[in-house]
């Protein structure tokens, strides 16, 4: 049961992840659920990667491992930043930028080794992984419309959130 636990999982964690980021980028969540979120990704990344080792050691899965490895201290910087506001706002937006970015060899690696529609799912959820990180820095940067849900902060964290949604999904339903 933990197995397929470990399995099925990301296909829920991930699109929930990116909702929250969305819902805290709305201001629609406190920064202290945003910290405990993030306390929460933090344990959850370890634990992942540690039980998986040995069955993430080839092909994509090691792709996906070196995203996990990587992806525990973009988190915690993440986190640092959130418990020590003193440090700006750098930490928080590294976190974020680090994984709209961090999944994208990933899903490309994926989609070489793919065939069919999981090749064309995995190549498109890296184009949206890339486009939502774009976006989200014009609108971080740049700015956008005064209405930040209309702004492309929120549109590059939705595209982003369906990308990597649908790379995971696609390997949950295959795997």
């Amino acid at each position: 049961m933990f197995r397929r636990i470990r399995e099925t999982a990301p296909a829920g964690l991930v699109p929930l992840a990116w909702t929250f980021a969305i819902a805290a980028h709305l201001d629609l969540v406190t920064d202290r659920s945003v910290l405990i979120a993030h306390l929460v990704m933090d344990v959850l990344l370890v634990a992942f990667v540690v039980l998986s080792w040995t069955d993430m050691r080839e092909g994509v899965l090691r792709a996906w491992r070196t995203v996990i490895l990587a992806g525990i201290p973009v988190t915690l910087a993440g986190t640092a930043g959130l418990l020590a506001p003193g440090l700006g706002t750098t930490p928080v937006l590294a976190s974020v930028v680090g994984w709209t970015l961090l999944p994208v060899p990933a899903l490309v690696s994926t989609a070489r080794a793919s065939a069919g529609s999981a090749r064309t799912v995995n190549g498109a959820a890296a184009a949206l992984s890339l486009a939502g990180a774009a976006a989200y820095l014009a609108g971080v940067f740049v700015g956008g419309p005064a209405d930040p849900a209309l702004g492309p902060v929120v549109a590059g964290l939705a595209l982003v959130g369906v990308g990597q949604t649908a790379g995971i999904v696609d390997a949950v339903v295959r795997y």
